[in-house]
């Protein structure tokens, strides 16, 4: 240790000693870890070109690329004169808002809506249940959920419907979509491509993103249909199929940020993030694609979140460094494209932080997560809007005051025009140190059980989420986590403070109650006027390349949706070669 570190060491053993024990004294209900005070001891050694090094470059700890365009919305919104859109900002052809309810012709009107309010976006599609788990709406499993949280997909009308709005110089060559779909999603993107196709659009100048992260199912949300190894064999055939015929669209969107919903902790979240990453880059190797041929179109959906900003800082720092780490050094990936993490959303503070009791609080909340995301390199979006536990749907109010809270940080807060700026702070150097030390420490132990499959197959993923879930909320019960307005500060005179609705909620709820009657009566009409022998012709072929494991179905599921086998019909033809995941207790 160096006579400068020798002298801060004594330093602070006298001010713990001093100082800090008379003010604990005094304060009894305080600790030390009620004011953590960083110093170089908590980082030595640090070298600043190997921790940190410079925006955009290896290992991308201060950013994923060496500016944020969003940065220059200032300028461009004085060009505009502060006119509402503004054309190119940013540079990129990106999808609207995550959304989607009915039938496919709710929410055709919905984008209509968007597009004559001036959006430019593709759809952003969120599905029902019945479609994310592979079952048609006529299925009687799917009773009660047609159309509910998202919308319902049956065959590729719904798909030409949903797309309708979208021509001339809104055509699928000139948008970006996304679909938010993971054990069927193969079925989605042969849906895409066979649209496109029919529209005269060649397949390499398409633009979308398909989440298709179906490892995180097992552990977080839930929509799997298939045992885990058949189902990366269907990943296998869309990372391949993607490469060499979609090179614009992105081939995963890895759902950290779903695993952190589940209940998983900030170091879970990170680890079993990057081993569902690793077990996907190992699938594109093991197909025989190059490392660098693939990975640059591996994108995250986010990462987060929590109200603990200076930690989610530091996470967003740890996770580009180790996934940066890990195709370098592991997979000899020499495109630093391939070392970056892409994601659309940065840090931000997760659904679950955000409370029913008094709901204004969380665009409070959501701007705290969106400050955190301008000071580690991502975007100032405030995420989600206020009234998330409110219903599905967010109202046009809410989203205009989580849009305007980004505008603010980013043309009045200015804190764009700083990268990184916490790059050799003693404390988040330390913190981003910490979180990943311990992520790593999780990982080798999932790549010491074979892997994230076999952490999955064993259950551990699984039970180590579950029990950080119990542990998080016994911890609000027990009052040792605080959440304003829920378990403090809720005394009687505090006030539930709402706001006025200025236009009606974007999903008209006649319309959804009505989807799932509405769209049975579609899916029998289009069943009855289809071929129905080339339906089973279809439909055998699949289930034999099925049997194949060398075979890559997803030119074969072009072929089926053009003819219009719907994706329950497909579905049912992989159950019955593949078998259905049958979730083990996590206890």
């Amino acid at each position: 240790m160096s006579e400068d570190l020798e002298r801060i060491k004594e330093a602070r053993r006298a001010w713990e000693e001093g100082p800090l024990a008379k003010a604990l004294k005094r304060f009894p209900y305080m600790d030390k870890d009620s004011c953590r005070f960083y110093t170089p001891l908590d980082i030595e050694p640090f070298d600043f070109l190997e921790k940190v090094g410079f925006p955009g470059t290896y290992p991308f700890t201060a950013g994923t690329f060496p500016i944020e365009p969003m940065a220059g919305l200032t300028r461009l919104a004085s060009l505009a004169g502060g006119k509402g859109e503004i054309p190119g900002a940013g540079g990129q052809t990106r999808a609207a808002i995550y959304s989607g309810y009915g039938t496919p012709e709710d929410t055709r009107d919905y984008y209509k809506g968007l597009i004559e309010q001036g959006s430019r976006g593709g759809p952003n599609l969120a599905f029902d249940l019945p479609t994310q788990c592979g079952y048609d709406s006529d299925h009687p499993l799917a009773e009660g959920e047609v159309g509910k949280v998202g919308v319902c997909v049956d065959t590729l009308a719904d798909f030409e419907t949903i797309y309708e709005p979208y021509r001339g110089d809104l055509d699928l060559d000139r948008i970006a979509s996304n679909f938010t779909i993971n054990a069927p999603a193969n079925v989605i993107i042969a849906m895409y491509a066979a649209l496109a196709e029919k529209r005269g659009i060649p397949l390499e100048k398409l633009r979308a993103t398909p989440q298709n992260d179906i490892l995180k199912e097992y552990i977080a949300r839930g929509t799997y249909i298939f045992p885990p190894r058949h189902a990366l064999r269907l990943f296998r055939d869309s990372l391949v199929f993607i490469t060499r015929h979609m090179p614009n669209v992105n081939i995963t969107s890895i759902g950290g940020y779903h695993i952190r919903e589940a209940g998983a902790t900030r170091e879970q979240d990170l680890a079993f993030s990057m081993a569902i990453a690793i077990e996907y880059l190992r699938v594109g190797v093991e197909a025989g694609l190059q490392v660098d041929e693939f990975a640059p179109r591996f994108t995250f959906n986010a990462f987060g979140g929590s109200m603990e900003m200076l930690k989610e800082i530091a996470f967003q720092r740890a996770a580009r460094r180790m996934y940066a780490r890990i195709l370098k050094e592991r997979f000899g990936a020499r495109d630093e494209r391939s070392m970056r993490i892409r994601q659309a959303l940065g840090a931000h503070i997760g659904p679950s932080s955000t409370t029913l009791q008094r709901p204004l609080n969380n665009l409070t909340r959501a701007v705290i997560g969106a400050v955190a995301s301008a000071l580690s390199g991502g975007r100032p979006l405030p995420f989600p809007p206020y009234d998330e536990p409110l219903g599905l749907g967010w109202s046009v109010e809410a989203l205009q005051l989580a849009q305007d809270a980004g505008r603010i940080i980013a043309c009045e807060a200015r804190l764009l025009e700083y990268a990184d700026p916490f790059a050799g702070s003693y404390c988040m150097e330390a913190l981003t140190d910490e979180i990943e030390s311990s992520a790593w420490k999780e990982l080798e132990k999932i790549e010491g059980m074979g892997g994230a499959v076999a952490a999955i197959e064993n259950g551990y993923m699984q039970r180590e989420i579950a029990r950080s879930a119990y542990e998080r909320q016994r911890a609000v019960e027990r009052g040792e986590r605080l959440v304003v307005g829920v378990n403090c500060f809720t005394g009687e005179h505090e006030l539930e403070v709402t706001t006025n609705r200025l236009v009606p909620n974007p999903y008209d709820p006649e319309r959804r109650e009505r989807a799932e009657e509405r769209q049975k009566a579609r899916l029998a009409e289009i069943k009855s006027s289809r071929d129905s022998r080339e339906v089973a012709r279809l439909l055998r072929e699949l289930k034999a390349l099925a049997e194949r494991e060398e075979e890559n179905l997803l030119p074969h599921l072009v072929e089926c949706v053009k003819a219009y086998v719907t994706e329950g019909e497909i579905c049912d033809v992989l159950r019955e070669v593949f078998g259905e995941y049958q979730a083990a207790s996590p206890f």
